[in-house]
């Protein structure tokens, strides 16, 4: 069986559009594009590193496809996640019929999370999502990833695409790993913990007041 792994740079307020270039998707009339660039320092490289130090398959939504495959086959033999990145195979979500260009890519139409969810049954290297928002929230739906890895930046951007949108369900996590870089970005990692567990502070014996607070919550809900 196979991990499924979400990485990625999110925003304070979970805003994960175009973090590396102002070009990069300007969709929505989205204008902070790079929002990661100015953070970047060597904790967070070493971070990035772990991340891509075993092997994996990318996971992509089409858009974040299209961005990659214009960009990493053409940064150099000797650029290591570009190297890891073009050895990898890509297995891409899309509806669309255009033609990969970018090799070892494999693509994943019609219902996409039961295709993911038969991938994750097989055997081979753990499955790496890299930005694809819109993938994740099908993720997310339907309980398919395993781990988080995110890179939480000290910056409010308001309007996005962000990584817990629509297909967001209740989940506790478990944190397995936190760092800090110089720059302020919380690096860490989080396992699934199951069900979310509620409790209460509130007295064993509410008050008048408390009862009639209640009843008017209820009346206006």
């Amino acid at each position: 069986m196979r991990k499924l792994v979400t990485a990625a740079f999110v925003s304070l307020d979970g805003v994960m559009q175009a973090p590396g270039a102002p070009q990069e998707d300007p969709t929505g009339g989205f204008t902070l594009g790079g929002w990661t660039v100015n953070y970047w320092d060597e904790q967070m490289g070493k971070f990035m590193d772990g991340i891509f130090n075993d092997p994996f398959a990318l996971l992509l939504g089409r858009k974040t496809y299209e961005i990659f495959a214009a960009y990493w086959p053409f940064v150099g033999a000797d650029d290591p996640i570009g190297k890891a990145f073009n050895a990898a195979t890509k297995y891409v979500a899309t509806t669309s019929k255009e033609p990969f260009t970018w090799e070892n890519t494999v693509a994943l139409r019609g219902d996409v999370a039961a295709e993911i969810a038969r991938l994750k049954q097989e055997d081979g290297p753990d499955l790496l999502t890299q930005g694809s928002s819109g993938l994740l929230q099908t993720l997310l739906a339907h309980d398919l990833i395993d781990e988080l890895r995110l890179l939480t930046f000290p910056l409010i951007l308001g309007p996005g695409k962000r990584l817990f949108g629509e297909g967001a369900k209740p989940e506790a996590l478990k944190l397995s790993a936190n760092s800090l870089s110089t720059t302020g970005v919380v690096m860490s990692v989080y396992e699934r913990a199951g069900e979310v567990k509620t409790g209460s502070f509130g007295m064993t014996e509410p008050s008048e007041a408390e009862i009639a607070r209640r009843e008017r919550m209820k009346r206006e809900g």
